[in-house]
């Protein structure tokens, strides 16, 4: 039996069809190493950033992994006046997830969720399974099936 993380439980319980990729047991550390291991088109392979507002509201990004999360426009899509990168060391307590193993699925608790816009002229995208070496790919129709989320321009 092929090792199934919590994401692809989650996918499979919903009957949603997803492909899943393992890099384990390679040097990819960057998500430009992950799309290379897996020959993929870094601008379809995604990243999951989680940020803290002046507020202390929490917020998902997703990008392509050759991309950087602009802070002042992914803080004008959740309609704050600025946000951060949480700290590694919250990660974990917050979300569940380690970093280079952060999924938008099936976190401890759902936060606002911005993807960039880019992911609409993929048929599909590839992020992480929720563990280092495990990556899923669906399309956002699928995707919006399992959590919430909007589009944006917070890229660049």
């Amino acid at each position: 039996m092929e090792f199934k993380t919590n994401v692809m439980r989650i996918l499979d319980k919903l009957k949603i069809k997803y492909n899943s990729y393992c890099y384990e047991g390679t040097n990819a550390i960057s998500g430009l190493d992950v799309a290379n291991v897996l020959n993929q088109n870094p601008l379809c392979v995604f990243k999951t950033l989680v940020t803290v507002s002046k507020s202390g509201n929490h917020y998902v990004f997703m990008l392509p992994v050759e991309k950087e999360l602009d802070l002042k426009k992914a803080a004008s899509a959740v309609g704050e006046k600025s946000i951060g990168m949480i700290k590694q060391k919250d990660l974990l307590p917050l979300t569940g997830y380690i970093h280079g193993g952060c999924s938008p699925i099936g976190m401890k608790k759902f936060f606002k969720t911005t993807v960039d816009e880019s992911a609409k002229d993929f048929d599909t995208i590839i992020f992480s399974a929720g563990k280092i070496g495990y990556q899923v790919e669906l399309g956002l129709g699928e995707l919006s099936k399992v959590i919430e989320f909007q589009l944006a321009d917070i890229a660049f």
